[in-house]
């Protein structure tokens, strides 16, 4: 019989499958560096039709995020023992990271805008976010879900400014530092990503409230087998 945890894992495993075939069907161009291979644990078994509502695309993949994301805090504890505060990390000041969505006077589009030119820098360094965290899997979850939402976002806001510029300022910065400073660095970033997914996430669900509802389409995915 598969256990709590195994079937709770599986849950976001089936959903991502629904996204995967999704983004397969729709037009544009993959991201240059994307990562085509799935994280562990994801689905890759035998294949089942299954009709029923689907959540929505961006909301999923944002949620997917924020679950790989949210184990940051639990991470950084384990590797400093408790010796360094958490939100020490909040104090760390990265210019070239955008700000947060703001959760009012701000509109979803806007905060999608903003929230692509967060993805698009923060997946350019992630590279070396893993080499200052080589125990973390967050690194490598981030980009290979943060390349699924770059291009969805997209799909969904058209092209915004370039952000080539701020994403090569961050990995001047961190190269520049001391390792004990590149190292909180590379935390900060993660810490950073988190809180502004969460602050994207709320201005988003608050704006979608107020316009009432989403559609429900049928959909295929993938079925895997419980061990």
């Amino acid at each position: 019989m598969p256990s709590e945890l195994d079937a709770r894992r599986l849950i976001p495993a089936l959903t991502l499958a629904v996204l995967l075939a999704l983004l397969r069907r729709a037009p544009g161009a993959p991201l240059g560096d994307t990562p085509t291979d799935i994280p562990a644990g994801e689905p890759s078994g035998e294949e089942g039709e299954v009709e029923g509502p689907s959540a929505d695309t961006l909301k999923v993949l944002l949620e997917s995020l924020l679950r790989t994301t949210k184990r940051h805090r639990m991470e950084f504890a384990d590797e400093f023992h408790g010796q360094v505060r958490y939100d020490v990390l909040s104090h760390y000041k990265i210019s070239a990271l955008p700000a947060n969505c703001p959760r009012s006077n701000f509109s979803k589009e806007a905060c999608l805008r903003r929230m692509l030119q967060f993805l698009e820098v923060y997946f350019s360094v992630l590279k070396v976010v893993a080499k200052e965290c080589p125990g973390s899997t967050i690194p490598l979850e981030s980009k290979y879900y943060s390349s699924l939402l770059i291009k969805e976002l997209h799909k969904q806001v058209g092209d915004v400014a370039p952000t080539a510029g701020p994403g090569q300022q961050l990995l001047q910065e961190m190269e520049a530092s001391d390792s004990f400073h590149r190292k909180m660095m590379a935390h900060s970033i993660l810490y950073k990503a988190h809180h502004f997914l969460v602050d994207g996430k709320t201005v988003i669900s608050k704006r979608e409230r107020s316009r009432g509802g989403s559609s429900r389409v049928t959909v295929t995915f993938y079925t895997q087998k419980l061990k």
